[in-house]
């Protein structure tokens, strides 16, 4: 169906990067393709990186090539629409802002980083980063900030003024309760900034639903825009690649309307919490597990490692024996097949024609172990059960920073919650192993625990001779 019919509604999105082209844009797509063309999307971002995708974007109008494959190696081509416009990025964010501050707006969405969410060892906003106060002060020169909460602030105070009505913020990133967080940071946010009457229409106008997102979606590679050529015939400047698996589950508490995506295979719920800790304490930390040791093996890519059998053990392990019984408990089934789930997830990183590499997994550990992986140690050691299985994946992260500490990793690491002075001092010190257990931005109440000490210590002897046995 083209869309040439000017919406209805507006979605404004921040975040235009490969992972919203490949999920939310899409499954708006499939509703404008089933007919229902009165929602479209808008789109940025806050930070001055991906220009080059940008000006691409916006020469084509916001349209460009979806390319999915499946397991089997079965590749599709789809041509999405659903961007209907695309704002060059500005440090005043005045599109942005002048398109949130419009009636027609009725939903905010954006995929943060769970480093970009500026959380402190208690998972509260870090007032005291340098980020955030910086963005406190763009704000009271009635400006707009660089962070999602500097950012989102200057929208909500344009809106307000205009008399815009209610607004949904919707999170689409792999923070656990990224809706309720989300709403408490902005509160936090807005108190330090010290504007009750913003921080009062907010509390009034906005809803901010729980959502769980899931498809993986590598960086596109180099050579993904002569395959689109060839498959279809375009010369697509902006083409993006990722799995044929999807899956969007969102809370159904929106403010002022939304799109009808349970039409076009979207779970609307009651609650999320399940499904979200499904896929952040199976999918997120198992493929950060396999990340991790594919790279102290010498391997390159995820399918490597996923396919490699003393790895691919590992993952299913930490899963299978420590995972699934925080997951399912007597009297608390979850409504996820759990078992299930993690051959799915095993089969989906074992695709080799995705080509995900290890270093876009690999990055955002300092987020990645309090977020993903300590909830699990947290929960079997208040049980009074093991954590020998899930102490693996703390003892492959530190590995993996002591080869970046002596500068033996094959890429550069990203990790925006890495205080890289503190790091280094970590895996400089007499008994790294120690001096990792007991950080507490890390491990928070657990941090300096003998019983984390000792399983991670006894992880890292059993993963030493298992990287030694699998490296080429």
């Amino acid at each position: 169906m083209s869309y040439s019919a000017a919406s209805e509604f507006v979605m404004l999105h921040l975040g235009l990067g490969s992972f919203h082209r490949a999920h939310q844009a899409v499954y708006l797509q499939a509703l404008v393709d089933a007919g229902d063309a009165r929602w479209s999307l808008v789109g940025t971002n806050i930070r001055p990186d991906m220009a080059d995708l940008l000006t691409a974007l916006q020469k084509q109008g916001g349209a460009y090539t979806l390319e999915t494959v499946s397991p089997a190696g079965e590749y599709r081509y789809q041509r999405i629409e659903s961007i209907r416009q695309v704002l060059p990025y500005e440090s005043s964010l005045a599109g942005a802002v002048e398109v949130a501050s419009q009636a027609s707006t009725r939903i905010i969405s954006f995929t943060v980083t769970e480093a970009g969410y500026y959380l402190d060892p208690s998972a509260q906003l870090d007032t005291q980063a340098p980020d955030i106060l910086d963005d406190v002060r763009k704000l009271g020169r009635g400006e707009a900030g660089s962070t999602i909460f500097g950012a989102v602030a200057a929208m909500l105070r344009a809106r307000m003024k205009s008399d815009a009505g209610p607004v949904t913020l919707l999170s689409c990133d792999n923070l656990r309760h990224n809706g309720d967080r989300f709403r408490a940071m902005l509160r936090s946010f807005l108190e330090l900034l010290g504007d009750a009457p913003l921080l009062a229409w907010m509390e009034v106008h906005t809803r901010c639903p729980n959502s769980m997102v899931d498809r993986i979606t590598p960086r596109p590679p180099p050579e993904l825009r002569e395959r689109v050529r060839q498959a279809t015939g375009q010369d697509d400047a902006a083409p993006v690649s990722g799995e044929s698996f999807i899956q969007w589950v969102i809370e159904d508490d929106f403010a002022n309307g939304r799109p009808e995506w349970e039409r076009v295979g979207v779970q609307m719920v009651a609650s999320v919490s399940p499904y979200e800790e499904a896929k952040i304490r199976i999918l997120n930390a198992s493929h950060s597990c396999i990340a991790w040791a594919g790279t102290l093996a010498g391997m390159r890519f995820i399918h490597e490692g996923a396919l490699t059998p003393a790895i691919r053990r590992l993952a299913y392990a930490y899963v299978t024996d420590d995972v699934i019984p925080c997951l399912d408990r007597p009297g608390a089934p979850s409504p996820v097949d759990l078992p299930s789930y993690r051959d799915v997830v095993l089969e989906r990183f074992g695709n080799a024609a995705v080509r995900d590499t290890n270093q876009r997994v690999a990055m955002d550990g300092f987020s990645k172990i309090p977020g993903f992986i300590a909830p699990t140690v947290r929960e079997r050691l208040a049980a009074g059960q093991s954590i020998a299985s899930v102490s693996v994946l703390p003892a492959l992260f530190l590995g993996f920073l002591q080869r970046w500490h002596t500068g033996q990793l094959p890429y550069e690491y990203q990790d925006q919650a890495m205080d890289p002075a503190v790091a280094h001092v970590i895996c400089s010190a007499a008994d790294p192993v120690a001096a990792f257990c007991a950080d507490a931005s890390l491990w928070n109440e657990l941090a300096g625990d003998p019983r984390l000490t000792d399983a991670v210590r006894a992880a890292t002897r059993r993963n030493a001779a298992l990287i030694e046995g699998t490296a080429p």
